[in-house]
């Protein structure tokens, strides 16, 4: 596998393409961006930490019957995946109100969730990614019959394989975000999980150790970032 040209850089990776059109490699970068990219730093040591996180926690998504794109790590930071056309929503799962939902329903933070809640936002970074209703994807017609209940059952089916796996490592998975692609007519996860994609606090002490710790300026991001690490491949 020969790595190529540069195909695309976001905010947190950067993707190349390969000499087989059917992957890509993914490179995970420092740079943490926030508020839609009006707050910006570097996180030393994110890129390979976040990299080796989503590494294991595709891994564990595959063996639960769930597709991703993940084919291997290639490197600290880098990963080799499937080349997927990607879906413009993110998916959001919610347990514990936290973040934008306890300023929109009025819950103090740290209030579980009756049951999970699933929102659908817009990926379109002019607009400041809105949060959409599902008469609002169906005017926009950015999912054809039947894609949005498959996406929100697949979320859920994520949300129940990861909050068990943070639960036996002493983390409650308070929300995080999916997003998806197509490989035909399949549908898959992609982009990454991670303490960048995820709010994750210590289920005892309820720390932040996840990428609040940059939004609210609370010091020690390196070491919350290695401690999800720690325990993730434990």
């Amino acid at each position: 596998m020969i790595k190529g040209e540069k195909l695309y850089e976001g905010k947190a990776k950067i993707v190349y393409e390969t000499d087989n059109e059917s992957l890509v490699v993914q490179e995970f970068k420092n740079e943490a961006t926030a508020f839609d990219g009006k707050k910006k730093g570097i996180i030393t040591g994110k890129g390979s930490a976040n990299t080796q996180i989503s590494a294991v926690l595709f891994s564990l998504l595959e063996a639960s019957g769930i597709p991703t794109h993940f084919k291997e790590l290639l490197s600290e930071n880098e990963m080799l995946i499937l080349k997927l056309q990607m879906i413009p929503l993110e998916v959001v799962v919610r347990n514990i109100a936290a973040g934008s939902l306890s300023k929109r329903i009025g819950y103090k933070e740290g209030v579980s969730l009756k049951n999970p809640i699933v929102e659908f936002y817009y990926k379109d970074d002019k607009l400041g990614d809105p949060l959409l209703t599902r008469a609002h994807i169906d005017e926009l017609e950015i999912l054809k019959s039947g894609q949005y209940e498959e996406l929100r059952i697949m979320a859920l089916k994520v949300n129940e394989v990861l909050k068990k796996y943070f639960g036996d490592r002493d983390l409650d998975l308070v929300d995080f975000k999916l997003e998806f692609g197509l490989k035909g007519n399949q549908i898959i996860v992609g982009d990454e999980i991670s303490p960048d994609t995820c709010r994750l606090w210590d289920r005892g002490t309820k720390e932040k150790l996840d990428k609040d710790r940059f939004r609210r300026d609370l010091g020690n991001i390196e070491g919350a970032y290695r401690e999800v690490l720690r325990r993730v491949k434990e």
